[in-house]
């Protein structure tokens, strides 16, 4: 199901946020003109769950990037694998093993710790359960505050993943625009 997007908003503070999201990302994105124009206190739940993925987890950026783009292209949300792309690379942790998700179990890219990790997203998004060989695995690479903060980040995920799927949001071409503003600053 395709919403139209709200390009104006009448309310002054989503004028605001508009602005705002232009300003970091290069455009207003796709949820904010489908989802939050809509229904602008949603927004604040969006956010406490927004921040606390970002700064309130034990896991370090990088991984938490991998983890919420595997959970995004297990569950068809462009938009979502876009945007943690975008974070990846606007936080410096590097891009080139995004490239390689699908190679993850073999790739010489990716430690122990993220196979256990992106086997998690995976199993956990797909099956709801994980495998004995996973949970393992995790147990054996991730203590168990950090196996809780896997466990809700990619139900976190699972919750933005299904609104901008089932709303047909898509990539706004948000990680296009992080590398080229990169390799602007690099020249």
């Amino acid at each position: 199901m395709h919403l139209t997007p709200i390009e104006r908003p009448s309310s002054p503070l989503l004028r605001l946020l508009y602005r705002l999201s232009a300003r970091r990302f290069g455009t207003v994105i796709g949820p904010l003109r489908v989802i939050y124009a809509r229904r602008p206190r949603l927004l604040v739940i969006a956010g406490q769950i927004a921040r606390t993925m970002e700064h309130g987890l034990s896991l370090d950026p990088a991984l938490r990037f991998l983890v919420q783009t595997q959970t995004a292209r297990q569950n068809g949300c462009t938009f979502c694998a876009d945007l943690a792309l975008a974070e990846a690379v606007r936080s410096r942790v590097g891009h080139e093993r995004f490239r390689a998700l699908d190679e993850y179990r073999t790739s010489p890219l990716f430690t122990e710790r993220e196979r256990a990790a992106l086997a998690f997203a995976e199993e956990a998004t797909r099956n709801r359960r994980l495998s004995d060989e996973t949970a393992a695995a995790v147990r054996a690479a991730f203590s168990e505050e950090e196996i809780v903060d896997l466990a809700w980040l990619n139900a976190a995920e699972n919750y933005f993943n299904l609104q901008a799927a089932v709303l047909g949001i898509e990539s706004d071409g948000l990680a296009a625009m992080a590398l080229a503003k990169g390799d602007a600053r690099r020249s």
